[in-house]
């Protein structure tokens, strides 16, 4: 069983029932979630030995996210307490044209304050095959920053594939700050995850053609895009989500891969999404393409798995993505129909 490890944020979720606007009943529901904690939920649900390593304060709150990660399949060994806060955030989910919402209430939270050396990175990284981390991490302070390059290069030092999803969060640093820490973090990891904000927001690489408003596609573009990020940065594979957005309620969704040593371009196979919650999707998507390769599928089954693994997860609420391995392969496989399964 492979083991795979994730590190970053994990902050406590509060919804309004269904669609409801924020405070509209007085009814929040609570859960967890954050991306790379949702990318070690997924891995778990595929069986393999997923860990996820964070810092969260030593009260009751810290400890139901420990208890509810457990209740996933992943392995908290490595989970470090401290600080004083957990960090929330509150979503509204949009339909139709009304857009969903995210309201940040994150800052001074227990892993900002995390400093360099804390965690035994040789020790967690024992045994490991893959580390997976995002943008949004560093982009919490330059303590957090600190922290992910320390993980990257402990990481490629324990010769771990290593993947970055850039997951810009423009509520939490500029474009400037963006390019200035993780164009250094990129040069040392195999695997870049994005869409074409991303690419333009934190390696200032534009995607021809792209409007992210009209959800428009230029193949090219994508192509031109994603070999330009594997050369500057010596990336040997970029793989960019492909999000078409006719509405809150009704999306596009595919992807595409470019493989540096095979030169070789891929595209996925496409479906139209009526959603149910879309956050996580790109972390049900980041986890399903590291379990293909991770398990050595060939590399366009691999990606197919993941796009499979995040529309699936688009028709699920809250942020963890709760299929099995069979389920994800069905509809890889093209049972797209929804029919009742007995």
């Amino acid at each position: 069983m492979p083991k795979a490890v994730t590190f970053g944020e994990i902050m406590l979720r509060l919804s309004p029932p269904g669609f409801e606007r924020l405070l509209q009943s007085p009814l929040l529901q609570a859960t967890f979630g954050g991306g790379e904690a949702n990318v070690a939920v997924s891995l778990a649900q595929f069986g393999l030995e997923s860990w996820h390593v964070t810092r969260l304060p030593p009260h009751a709150l810290g400890d139901a996210v420990i208890r509810a990660l457990r209740a996933e399949g992943v392995r908290t060994d490595a989970i470090l307490r401290g600080g004083t806060r957990l960090g929330v955030y509150f979503t509204e989910m949009g339909a139709s044209q009304r857009p969903s919402t995210v309201i940040y209430d994150r800052a001074d939270s227990a892993i900002a304050d995390l400093a360099p050396g804390q965690v035994d990175w040789p020790r967690v990284f024992g045994g490991a095959h893959w580390f997976h981390v995002t943008g949004i991490t560093p982009a919490l302070g330059s303590r957090a920053a600190e922290c992910t390059q320390e993980a990257i290069s402990a990481a490629r030092a324990a010769r771990l594939r290593i993947s970055i999803d850039l997951n810009f969060r423009r509520k939490l640093w500029t474009e400037a700050q963006a390019q200035s820490v993780m164009r250094p973090l990129v040069r040392d990891v195999d695997l870049v995850i994005a869409n074409e904000e991303d690419l333009q927001a934190c390696l200032g690489v534009r995607v021809p053609g792209a409007d992210v408003t009209s959800g428009a596609l230029d193949l090219e573009g994508y192509r031109s895009a994603a070999r330009t990020v594997a050369s500057e940065f010596g990336v040997r594979m970029v793989a960019i989500t492909l999000r078409e957005s006719r509405s809150a309620s009704d999306n596009g969704w595919s992807a595409v891969l470019w493989d540096q040593p095979s030169k070789v371009f891929h595209r996925s196979q496409h479906f139209e999404v009526r959603l149910v919650d879309r956050i996580g999707g790109g972390d049900s998507f980041a986890a399903g393409l590291i379990y293909g390769l991770l398990t050595e599928r060939p590399t366009d089954a691999a990606l197919r798995f993941g796009v499979a693994a995040s529309a699936l997860k688009q028709t699920i609420p809250g942020d963890f993505n709760r299929v099995s391995i069979e389920e994800v392969d069905r509809l890889a496989g093209g049972d797209a129909s929804g029919r009742v399964q007995r």
